[in-house]
C-alpha cells in the first residue's frame, strides 16, 4: 500500500513537473505570440507608411506628368510663335529688298551731289566776281545804252490794254490749271490710299499664301505617309493571302493523307506523341502530388507539426493487476529506441563472433 502511494506521489510529482514545463512552455509561447503580434503590428504600420509614401510618389509622378504635358503644349505654342515670327521676318526682308530695288544707287547720287556742290561753289565765286565788276565805278562798260525811240501815250495805252487782255487770259488759264491740279491732287490722294490698302491686302494675301503652302506641304506629307501605309498594308495583305493559300493547300494535303491512312503532316505524329507524353506526365504529377498530400496528412502530428519520423510510443500499459489497463504516458523518462542504420553502415564489416573459451 505504501509502495502504491509512493508510486502515485511520484506520478503526481512527475505530472506536476510536466504541467509546470507545459506552463513554462505556454508562457514562452505567449511571449513569442505577443512578440509576433507586436512585430505584425509594427510591420502593418510600416506597410501603411510605405503605402502612403507610394501614394505620395504616385501623386508626384502625376504632377510631373502634368508639368511635362503643359511644357509640351507651351513648346508647341512657342514653336508656332517662332514659325509666325519667321514668316514675318521673311515678309520684312522681302519688303526691304523691294525698297532697295526702288531706291536709286547711292554712290551715283553722292557723286552727282559732290559735283553739284563743286559747280555751285565755282558759280558763287563767278557771281561774286561779276557783282564786283558791276558795282565798280571804274568799269566804264557796265552801262549799256538802249537804242530806239519812245512811243507816244496813245500807243502805250493801246499796248497796256493788250497786255491786260493777255494777262486776263493767262489768269483764266492759270485758274483752270489750278482747278485741274486740285482734281488731280484729289485723285492722287485717292490712288495713294488705294495703294496703301493694296499693300495691306498684299501682305494679308502673302500670309494666306504662306499658310496655304504650309497646309499643302502638311497634306502632301500626310498623303505620302498614307501611301506608304497603304503599300505596307498591300504587302501584308499579299503575305496573308499567300499564307491562306498555303494553309488551304496544307489542309487539302492533310485530308488526302488521312484518306490514305497516314498522319495529316509529318510533324503531326510527333506532336501527338508529345501531347500524350505531356498528359501522362501531368497525370503522374497529379498522382505524386496527391500521394504527397496523403503522406503529409499521415506524418502530421497533433499541434500542426509535420515530421517524417516514425511514430514512437509515448505511453505504456502498466502490468500492475491492481490498476486498470489504461495507457499511461512515459513523461520525461521514455525508453530509448535506436534509429535505423544509415547508408554508411555498408562500409563497416560485421564483427566476427569468437567463441568463448572457458
Amino acid at each position: 500500500m505504501r509502495e502504491q502511494e509512493e508510486r502515485k506521489r511520484l506520478n503526481i510529482d512527475r505530472l506536476n513537473q510536466i504541467i509546470n514545463m507545459a506552463e513554462d512552455e505556454m508562457v514562452k509561447l505567449r511571449k513569442r505570440y505577443e512578440a509576433a503580434v507586436q512585430e505584425r503590428n509594427d510591420r502593418g504600420i510600416h506597410l501603411i507608411e510605405r503605402n502612403e509614401e507610394v501614394c505620395i510618389f504616385y501623386e508626384k509622378v502625376n504632377i510631373h506628368d502634368q508639368l511635362l504635358r503643359e511644357g509640351a503644349v507651351s513648346m508647341q505654342e512657342q514653336d508656332e510663335n517662332i514659325r509666325v515670327l519667321n514668316l514675318e521676318l521673311r515678309e520684312l526682308q522681302r519688303q526691304i529688298d523691294l525698297l532697295r530695288k526702288q531706291v536709286p544707287e547711292k554712290g551715283n547720287i553722292e557723286n552727282s551731289l559732290v559735283e553739284s556742290q563743286i559747280e555751285l561753289t565755282s558759280t558763287q565765286e563767278r557771281l561774286y566776281e561779276l557783282e564786283k565788276k558791276l558795282e565798280s565805278p571804274e568799269n566804264k562798260g557796265r552801262v549799256r545804252l538802249l537804242k530806239g525811240q519812245d512811243q507816244n501815250p496813245d500807243k502805250l495805252e493801246e499796248d497796256c490794254e493788250k497786255l491786260e487782255e493777255r494777262l486776263a487770259e493767262q489768269e483764266q488759264k492759270l485758274l483752270e490749271k489750278e482747278l485741274i491740279l486740285e482734281e488731280e491732287s484729289r485723285l492722287t490722294e485717292r490712288l495713294s490710299k488705294k495703294v496703301e490698302l493694296g499693300q495691306k491686302d498684299t501682305l494679308h494675301l502673302a500670309k494666306q499664301v504662306n499658310e496655304y503652302q504650309r497646309k499643302l506641304q502638311d497634306t502632301t506629307r500626310k498623303m505620302m505617309a498614307l501611301v506608304s501605309e497603304l503599300c505596307m498594308n498591300q504587302a501584308q495583305t499579299m503575305q496573308l493571302q499567300q499564307q491562306a493559300s498555303d494553309s488551304r493547300a496544307a489542309v487539302e494535303d492533310g485530308y488526302r493523307r488521312l484518306d490514305m491512312g497516314l498522319p495529316p503532316t509529318d510533324d503531326a505524329e510527333i506532336e501527338w506523341q508529345r501531347m500524350v507524353r505531356d498528359d501522362e506526365m501531368k497525370t503522374a504529377r497529379q498522382l505524386k502530388k496527391q500521394q504527397a498530400e496523403e503522406d503529409a496528412e499521415q506524418y502530421t502530428v497533433p499541434g500542426g507539426i509535420t515530421t517524417t519520423a516514425e511514430p514512437r510510443p509515448n505511453a505504456y500499459i502498466p502490468d500492475d493487476l491492481s490498476e486498470l489497463p489504461v495507457p499511461r504516458p512515459y513523461g520525461a523518462l521514455a525508453p530509448f529506441k535506436p534509429t535505423e542504420p544509415g547508408a554508411c553502415m555498408r562500409h563497416i564489416r560485421k564483427p566476427v563472433v569468437k567463441p568463448i573459451e572457458i
